[in-house]
């Protein structure tokens, strides 16, 4: 058995904005197991500023694993605690070269073309005329959920967004979340809560910054709009912290995105706890490339979750992988007559 890596830079059809600014480009590197005629990929992919693992030494620990290969996946990913989107990279790697076929890593109705995901459609920052033509256009898409990042435009011309959606669609017509990325101050926080709840939201995402875990609890018990952790789960590697953390804060949901959390094993020990806490949770897809997003996809299908997930990105860049999935009506979905094309 043997492993190398290669580096990709993805590119963005537009520029898309944040609370944390504006992006035109995303690093990801894709590592690639062979053994024999058979071969695996999983992506590695940083969010810089927000992932955990953006630090110096990343390429240096990437070819630890390729020198390393032959530990194993286990081995390999307890090793790995502190790169979460290489732990990711490396189970989606080896479950890929198990498989029958290397992007099919979960055999199931959502592979064979019978199933489909619901998602929500994102609507990136921006000014108001831009927010609102990307509201019109997933509403015309069929999207039944709609998610909006929130925390970077003046905060009044945000409510007037909200309030212009529910003046043509109510609840039971449109979702709204919203994503705040910390955008908020633990002074100002519950204020804006407050005024977000007039819109029948159905959650928003981190107010406020993560490292706050005190506050974010007080937020929580008095919140009129459910508070969904989205980045308060990144940098918390150990099992007990992770179940503390959710202990103290006691969230209304929990947001899951496996290239920050440390993959597939490392979702699945949020789940467990979030689940005995009766926390309910979604699955987001971190930006990653159709091979990334591909994995998560077929993943959550066989979880049978119960709320649109955030698997919707896969459209973003000019220079992506052709792939079978594809968005529909506010689902993504399979459609194994489109072909693969990875060719790096």
């Amino acid at each position: 058995m043997k492993a190398d890596y290669k580096k990709y830079i993805l590119k963005f059809k537009r520029p898309s904005g944040t609370s944390r600014g504006v992006l035109t480009e995303k690093e990801t590197w894709f590592l690639k197991i062979s053994e024999g005629d058979k071969y695996g990929v999983g992506e590695c992919g940083i969010l810089r500023s927000l992932s955990y693992d953006d630090r110096p030494g990343y390429e240096d620990k990437l070819k630890w694993v390729c020198d390393n290969i032959h530990l194993g996946e286990e081995k390999l990913w307890e090793a790995l605690r502190e790169f979460p989107s290489i732990q990711f990279g490396v189970e989606m790697a080896f479950k890929s070269l198990n498989a029958k076929h290397p992007f099919e890593l979960f055999p199931s109705e959502f592979t064979s073309g019978k199933g489909a995901i619901p998602i929500n459609g994102l609507i990136w920052m921006g000014d108001k005329t831009f927010m609102k033509k990307q509201i019109a256009e997933k509403i015309d898409a069929g999207f039944s959920c709609i998610k909006l990042k929130i925390g970077a435009i003046d905060f009044q011309t945000e409510l007037d967004l909200l309030k212009s959606i529910r003046s043509n669609f109510s609840e039971t017509d449109i979702e709204l979340r919203v994503d705040a990325n910390g955008a908020f101050s633990s002074g100002d926080a519950l204020e804006k809560l407050d005024k977000l709840s007039k819109f029948q939201l159905h959650s928003i995402e981190q107010p406020i910054r993560q490292g706050e875990p005190e506050e974010m609890a007080r937020l929580c018990e008095q919140t009129p709009l459910p508070i969904a952790l989205d980045e308060e789960l990144i940098g918390v590697t150990d099992v007990t912290e992770k179940e503390k953390l959710l202990q103290i804060i006691k969230p209304q949901y929990v947001i899951f995105k496996p290239s920050l959390v440390g993959g597939f094993k490392g979702t699945q020990e949020w789940k467990k706890i979030s689940e005995a806490l009766d926390i309910d949770w979604w699955i987001t897809s971190a930006l990653e490339s159709n091979i990334g997003l591909n994995a998560i996809a077929q993943w959550t299908y066989t979880l049978k979750p119960s709320l649109p997930q955030g698997l919707g990105t896969g459209g973003l860049y000019t220079n992506n992988f052709k792939s079978p999935l594809e968005v529909k009506n506010g689902h993504i979905q399979y459609t194994s007559s489109n072909n693969w094309e990875f060719n790096i």
